[in-house]
């Protein structure tokens, strides 16, 4: 199977796995236990913490706080804020977002636009890219936390966090989700200057089912899991310590690795797209000019996705139609809706995203095999 389906989840790189093993054995412990196998677990944690600090450039390990992933770390930043900024019970400080972000975001806002809070969704241009002087405009709501993702995980489309973190200031918490952009953009405190920063491991060769929020000091935030009181009373429950290693493990080697996988990546996506124009001349790409490089969302007229993408899977390559974190039915992207496409138009549009274990010769086999297939299903 040729593997082009990254953005949904991308396989454990090998130094994730290794820093993973002893702690499904030998090393097991609740970290927050006070006898020695408790300490020892504890220990990597806290190793694991500083790393993870250090690679976002994050002020104080403390700043980080280990998730169960994107999503939870999405509800965090938005509910978290939200709620921990009514001081008074007015209710009158919610959320300003967009429209193409990722189902965490939205439907954390929506959540508490039925607490009573209120939530606006601002729009986006064709190229899926929101205005910062459209998110400036809604600052007038005194909103308690602005949320804009640092790229779109199903057209890969690259958002002027910078700007509108520089834009709002002082007057709201500012949250990206940078889950999709970690493994191939420079994602850091300074970089983006938000406030709060989500990011998952499995999309760039760590374990699923963990995550981090950066949260920088000072930021109120109120826990939406409630129980024992770990991580310093912002997210309860038994660490997932294993994940937690094999994680940064895989942020060390994401990182080391993001320069070279900038090129080389961006090499295989360009050239998997030249062979596919060429055979088929009225294929259109979406995103803007400014996309990560690993994704390559493209629409293919008069193809049904659905249909292209079982025979792609009959044929040996994975690829995708929208995001892969719904139920697994293909239905209408909330994302190309935004962007001003038509239901056909979204019917017949396929996302293939790379990783860092692709290869060349696979990228330009399944350019090959999508060809054949566009021919035939014509």
């Amino acid at each position: 199977m040729i593997y082009l389906d990254h953005a949904a989840t991308t396989p454990m790189r090998p130094a994730a796995q290794e820093a993973m093993e002893p702690f499904h054995s030998a090393r097991f412990g609740n970290p927050s236990g006070v006898h020695e196998i408790s300490r020892r677990a504890k220990n990597a944690m806290e190793e694991a913490r500083e790393r993870a600090a250090e690679f976002l450039g994050a002020s104080h390990p403390l700043e980080i706080v280990f998730t169960g992933g994107g999503t939870e770390a999405d509800n965090l930043a938005i509910a978290g804020a939200v709620l921990a900024a009514d001081s008074t019970g007015k209710r009158d400080r919610g959320v300003v977002t967009v429209s193409t972000e990722h189902e965490a975001v939205l439907e954390s806002a929506r959540f508490v636009a039925r607490l009573g809070y209120p939530a606006t969704i601002v729009t986006v241009d064709r190229q899926g890219v929101v205005s910062s002087d459209a998110i400036a405009a809604e600052l007038h709501r005194n909103p308690a936390v602005v949320s804009v993702m640092a790229a779109n995980n199903e057209t890969g489309t690259v958002q002027p966090v910078r700007d509108v973190a520089a834009i709002v200031g002082d007057l709201a918490v500012v949250h990206t989700d940078a889950v999709q952009a970690f493994v191939s953009e420079d994602i850091t405190v300074e970089g983006t200057g938000a406030h709060l920063i989500s990011i998952a491991a499995h999309k760039f060769g760590g374990p699923q089912g963990v995550g981090l929020l950066y949260v920088r000091n000072g930021i109120e935030l109120e826990p939406v899991l409630h129980g024992g009181g770990q991580e310093l009373g912002r997210r309860s429950g038994t660490h997932n310590v294993a994940g937690i290693v094999g994680m940064v493990a895989a942020m060390e080697a994401a990182v080391a690795d993001r320069t070279d996988f900038r090129r080389r990546v961006g090499e295989m996506r360009d050239a998997f797209e030249a062979v596919l124009s060429n055979e088929i001349p009225d294929l259109e790409v979406h995103g803007a000019a400014r996309r990560l490089v690993q994704h390559s969302h493209l629409r293919i007229p008069g193809v049904a996705a659905e249909t292209l993408l079982i025979r792609l899977d009959q044929d040996g390559v994975a690829a995708a139609a929208g995001s892969a974190c719904h139920s697994g039915a293909i239905e209408m992207s909330h994302v190309l809706a935004a962007m001003g496409m038509d239901e056909e138009e979204a019917g017949e549009s396929v996302r293939f995203t790379f990783g860092w274990n692709s290869t060349m010769d696979e990228t330009l086999d399944a350019a090959r095999t999508v060809s054949k297939l566009v021919a035939e299903l014509r």
